[in-house]
């Protein structure tokens, strides 16, 4: 309705996947007296014949931006999304379409919305073997900054971390998909599971993090093409490449070029 009334009925297009919901939409929009384009249809896919549009606008969390979705927008146009990153937090993202179908933009603090149907995982892996106990080297309540999450998320991907408050702080729960898992409460030792030592990953991605200023969450960006999405630091050039593996590396590599 926000649309039609700044831009006009013709120039707003809509597609929802459940009939239902679809209908209902539509009604609602027309006894408020607007008739957008609406269509029942999926939203990971372009729309058919409608041609390149200025704009797009998500209202569902996604994991990833569809490239498929980039090949509708024209050169310069603008790609607003809000990601449902695996590291607990939902991030919005504002993306420039360039001339070679890329698109390059910065994160706009957080968002949470309803993930895409398709989009959806569990929120926790299944865990393996017996738990391990160690001293916490940090608050587990630090790592519900936006920034760490969009930092961890990308030096460990695979990565889910889920949180609840306590009344004492916060406890937090991290797994992945090789069976390893960790969670640690505010004030209480660590738990451990599975193999490898994913807290001790997790602390190290922290000190990273530290290390390089602890920059907010609009420092971050996204760059996304034909092979995927990556995040970057202050710049698209500064990559922030995949720890696992390789924990003693440096965080951010310079891309080629």
């Amino acid at each position: 309705a926000l649309l039609g009334e700044r831009l006009g009925d013709d120039l707003v297009h809509s597609v929802e996947l459940d009939p239902v919901v679809a209908r209902q939409a539509a009604e609602a929009l027309a006894q408020s007296g607007y008739r957008p384009h609406l269509r029942v249809g999926d939203g990971e896919k372009p729309w058919p014949g409608l041609g390149l549009v200025d704009r797009l606008i998500a209202t569902c969390a996604l994991r990833y931006v569809p490239y498929a979705l980039l090949r509708q927008v024209r050169p310069g146009g603008i790609v607003v999304a809000p990601q449902a990153r695996e590291f607990w937090s939902g991030a919005l993202v504002q993306l420039r379409v360039q001339d070679d179908g890329t698109a390059v933009g910065p994160f706009c603090g957080g968002a949470t919305y309803m993930p895409m149907r398709s989009h959806r995982v569990p929120d926790l892996h299944d865990v393996q073997g017996k738990g391990r106990t160690r001293a916490a080297g940090l608050d587990p309540a630090q790592l519900l900054d936006l920034g760490f999450a969009l930092y961890a998320g990308a030096r460990l991907p695979g990565v889910r971390l889920i949180h609840k408050d306590t009344e004492e702080g916060v406890q937090v729960w991290a797994t992945r998909e090789d069976g390893a898992g960790a969670t640690a409460a505010t004030g209480e030792e660590v738990w451990q599971y599975g193999p490898g030592f994913l807290w001790e990953e997790i602390e190290q991605a922290w000190w990273e993090y530290e290390s390089a200023g602890r920059p907010d969450a609009e420092q971050f960006g996204l760059t996304v093409t034909d092979r995927g999405q990556h995040v970057w630091l202050r710049d698209p050039s500064e990559v922030i490449g995949h720890a696992r593996g390789r924990l003693a590396r440096q965080a951010v590599r310079r891309s080629a070029g």
